[in-house]
């Protein structure tokens, strides 16, 4: 049975790899979205896989639903004109900036690990689904509610840019 973990483990990995490379390398921002959208998909499952249910489901349902189609709205509201150039291509330079980036976490995991300053962690203990929803609507209430206020105004931005650039100002 761990041998079954293990692999869908890796099919998880190879889909979250290969939906960050769509959302990186591809031009068209709808397929970098599509990229996204898969990434977080393979998030998900990873998340399925530590028994998380309820935190697989809310990935899913805030991050894949509502911030993905937020995100693609305000990519065709804010679409460029037809015969508007793309700034040029450097991709050398780009690729050699983004694996820095990329590579900067894993030097510094690699580190701590070989310093021996990661302590082991304490498994997990299950906390019933009602006692989770109470300690995230009481005390972070108002968190909730400023995500949900940052989402409107963002969209709203979002339709705004799109008809400022429609009308020609």
């Amino acid at each position: 049975m761990e041998y079954l973990a293990y692999v869908a483990f890796g099919i998880y990995v190879l889909i979250i790899l290969t939906g960050g490379l769509m959302a990186v390398l591809c031009r068209s921002m709808v397929r970098a979205l599509v990229g996204l959208i898969l990434t977080l998909f393979g998030v998900a499952g990873c998340y399925l896989l530590m028994a998380a249910p309820f935190i697989a489901l809310m990935q899913i349902l805030i991050y894949v639903g509502a911030v993905s189609i937020l995100i693609l709205f305000a990519i065709m509201l804010t679409r460029a004109p037809a015969g508007a150039e793309e700034a040029p291509y450097i991709f050398p330079w780009r690729s050699i900036a983004a694996l820095a980036v990329a590579f900067l976490p894993l030097a510094v995991i690699g580190g701590m690990i070989r310093s021996g300053q990661v302590t082991p962690l304490v498994p997990p203990t299950e906390v019933p689904l009602a006692e989770l929803g109470q300690t995230l609507i009481e005390p972070y209430l108002l968190a909730f509610e400023l995500i949900s206020v940052i989402l409107t105004v963002a969209m709203a931005g979002a339709v705004i840019l799109g008809f400022e650039r429609r009308i020609g100002k």
